[in-house]
């Protein structure tokens, strides 16, 4: 089958890794530009305990809007400016849990074809007692992986 299409997950930290693989899944986008429809997702993953509340009651606050939409704006600013200027498709999703897990999943929802992530800039020791989210995701993921440095 002809995939006339290539969607790219990056993930998203704020950290200049991921600033760097955010400019180079744009640069992979444009290269397909001519002979594919390109769409990037950039994926933040947040810890599980700033997720918002579950209650069907509930409705979001002001705040809590206004704090998403803030978080929104400052680490998918490199990506989304980028992406606009190059014309191409871009979305942003914020994830809750592993990182490693959660691009995965998103990956494999959206049928993306590449996982583009930077490296994680650890050192030895931090790296061995708090793994690395770089080396689950290509280990684990079912698409390509692409490591930034």
């Amino acid at each position: 089958m002809l995939n006339l299409s290539k969607k790219i997950v990056v993930a998203i930290d704020g950290s200049p890794q991921s600033d760097k693989a955010a400019e180079e899944a744009v640069r992979m986008a444009t290269i397909s530009r001519g002979r594919v429809k390109s769409r990037i997702y950039a994926v933040l993953v947040l810890p599980k305990s700033d997720a918002p509340a579950v209650d069907s009651l509930a409705v979001p606050d002001d705040r809590m809007v206004s704090d998403h939409e803030s978080i929104r704006k400052q680490m998918f600013y490199v990506i989304e400016k980028a992406a606009r200027e190059a014309e191409i498709g871009f979305e942003s999703v914020i994830a809750y849990g592993d990182p490693a897990e959660e691009i995965i999943r998103v990956a494999e929802e959206r049928e993306c074809d590449v996982i583009v992530i930077g490296s994680s800039g650890k050192g030895r020791v931090k790296r061995a007692l708090q793994g690395s989210v770089s080396i689950d995701v290509a280990l684990h993921a079912h698409v390509s992986v692409y490591v930034v440095r």
